[in-house]
């Protein structure tokens, strides 16, 4: 970035520079094709309303023919001015714009023209109309002169003024060619003292090599005698002289004017020269500081490029390798040992981020041993309050058993029914208390049973149990090693079924056989789960993950996924077609063997009704 910085510096420094110097050089093109032939067609205009007036006052054949032989004059200048300002005006948009409203005034000369020529228009009105087409000229001449260089375009538009008053000198001749009426002698009163303003505030802001031209102009006896004139004029007079005396003041003031504004043109010329000189000077000093900076940067960056590529691969096998096998180690109850970070390098920044990463690494493997021990004595805890309470139920369940036998009042026989399926949910807690700590529950089986009596054990362990039902399954049987966590895994799904449907409606218990083992599903008809919901449950069951103890809200998922990885089983939910969830539990073909030849009825009546539960064993 900071080079990329340096660049765009570098490149605006010069572009601007550059842009000076041209610009300053574009002063001489600019007065070429623009403003030397405005002034031409100025001129001309001037000559032209002058040759107006007088034919508007006199109407004389003479005076007739040298207007005509005038304003050819005068179109000759106008298309000069039209071919070379059609190579410059696009410069920019201002000028264009200029140009174009130049453009239209002049358009305007043939109507003029013809109200000269049918004398419908009066000494004034025609004045004004070629007026128009002057100022908009002069318009022209202060855009152009618009330049970077403070004092040539300060001369500029000071030469500009002084060209102007020349334009004011040649409509006071117009206007008092001639008798005068009160309104022309008060138009010409209004210009008279416009000039001498302007003239008189030139003077004070030009350079001395100019001034000089000016003040010898203005002091001059003849300026004088037409000063005198001009007040005749105004007090009502008609000077013989006017017209000669005031034809040799626009000469002499068109000459000056000339020469000033060449003056400049030149000037520009090595005021550009000397820009474009600081352009490349500054220029050539910032690409080789550009270029220094590169190297220095190059050398540098590769170095330092080196030593983070070493520090970076020695952050990611701790991250991926040390770290894992240090908490897989934990996990174990193994001793480690972490080695410490070292990266060689000369920068003390990045040996500081090395000595970083060692302590992180430390710190992690501090908390993942207070995890492991967190861990292990929550499961110490888990399993020496559900081997108790194990004890408890299973003291209680023997005792409830013996007055059940011994008892003959239905009422109490009832009871102490739901005594025991209360006794025989509470014992399938303390198993998942158990199961959360890492252990096995101590209920098996010595003997294969059949799935259906699984089933309907694991119906009987639930609350809602009325709601259940257990279809008819084929005979194949569970390896009794596995009945118990069986059981306690298609019973939490059950229970989750009944919890998550509505209290009417039905749960149902079906298994079949499989390709690859025996499938118990366990249908409800409650509202279901998104899709997001479904991909997320699947995930956990299918990588069961390590037990949160603020994520209190799933116990019963955590079981289910522990005893499913326990058994290579495989439990997976899907949405079901009434709308609620279907939980699929694949027992693999290992824990399930085929009935025996001499099967009961369950395996052989396809006919047979649905069974529904009775709680008990």
């Amino acid at each position: 970035m900071p080079l990329a910085s340096m660049v765009v510096l570098w490149g605006i420094i010069t572009a601007v520079t550059a842009s000076e110097s041209l610009q300053l050089r574009q002063y001489k093109t600019l007065w070429t094709n623009l403003r030397l032939p405005a002034y031409k067609v100025i001129n001309e205009l001037q000559r032209e309303r002058l040759d107006s007036a007088r034919l508007l006052r006199t109407g004389a054949q003479g005076v007739k023919a040298a207007t005509i032989e005038q304003r050819t004059r005068t179109d000759a200048a106008v298309e000069e001015f039209r071919q070379k300002s059609g190579l410059t005006r696009d410069i920019s948009e201002d000028i264009r714009g200029q140009v174009d409203t130049t453009l239209t005034q002049l358009n305007r000369l043939d109507v003029i023209r013809g109200e000269v020529d049918a004398a419908v228009s009066n000494r004034m009105q025609m004045v004004d109309s070629y007026n128009r087409i002057t100022d908009a000229l002069f318009g022209l001449h202060r855009r152009v002169a618009f330049i970077d260089d403070i004092p040539i375009y300060e001369q500029s538009r000071v030469v500009i003024d002084t060209g102007y008053a020349k334009e004011l000198l040649t409509r006071e001749q117009a206007v008092a060619a001639g008798p005068t009426t009160e309104a022309e002698r008060n138009y010409f009163t209004q210009m008279v003292g416009n000039r001498r303003f302007l003239i008189d505030q030139a003077l004070s802001e030009l350079d001395p090599n100019l001034r000089d031209t000016q003040v010898a102009l203005i002091t001059s006896p003849a300026y004088q005698r037409m000063r005198v004139m001009e007040d005749q004029i105004i007090a009502g007079g008609t000077p013989r002289s006017w017209l000669r005396a005031s034809a040799t003041m626009v000469n002499s003031f068109d000459s000056a004017q000339m020469q000033a504004s060449s003056l400049l043109s030149v000037r520009a010329e090595p005021v550009a020269d000397s820009v474009l000189n600081r352009a490349f000077l500054l220029a050539g000093a910032c690409f080789l500081l550009v270029i220094v900076s590169i190297a220095f940067s190059l050398r540098m960056g590769t170095r330092l490029s080196k030593e983070l590529g070493a520090l970076r691969q020695a952050a990611l096998e701790v991250a991926q390798e040390r770290l894992p096998q240090v908490v897989a180690k934990l996990r174990q109850g193994e001793k480690v040992e972490v080695p410490e970070l070292s990266v060689p390098t000369t920068t003390a920044e990045i040996d500081d981020v090395g000595q970083a990463f060692s302590t992180v690494q430390q710190t992690a493997v501090e908390a993942a041993v207070g995890q492991a021990q967190l861990r292990d004595g929550v499961g110490h805890v888990f399993r020496n309050l559900a081997r108790r309470s194990q004890t408890l139920l299973h003291r209680q369940r023997i005792q409830l058993e013996g007055m059940q036998h011994r008892t003959t009042d239905p009422h109490a026989l009832d009871d102490l029914f739901r005594l025991d399926h209360l006794t025989t949910r509470m014992r399938r807690h303390a198993e998942g208390l158990i199961i959360l700590s890492g252990a096995t529950p101590g209920r098996g089986w010595s003997k294969p049973v059949p799935l259906l009596d699984v089933a309907r054990g694991a119906a009987a362990e639930v609350e809602d149990y009325q709601r259940v039902t257990v279809e008819p399954m084929p005979g194949q049987r569970l390896a009794g090693p596995v009945v118990g966590d069986v059981i306690h895994l298609i019973a939490e799904l059950i229970e989750n079924a009944t919890v998550y449907s509505p209290p009417h409606t039905p749960v149902s218990v079906r298994g079949e056989v499989a390709a690859r083992g025996f499938a118990i599903e366990v249908e409800d008809r409650g509202l279901g789960m998104t899709k997001e919901e479904l991909a997320d449950f699947n995930a956990r069951l299918v990588s069961p993950p390590e037990f949160d103890l603020a994520d209190s809200d799933r116990l019963g998922l955590f079981v289910v996924s522990r005893l499913a990885a326990r058994h290579d089983i495989r439990v997976t939910l899907r949405g079901s077609p009434y709308g609620g969830t279907t939980a699929i539990v694949l027992i693999p073909a290992e824990h399930v063997s085929d009935p025996p030849r001499e099967s009961d009825g369950h395996a052989k009546d396809p006919g047979a009704r649905h069974v529904r539960v009775v709680p008990g064993e």
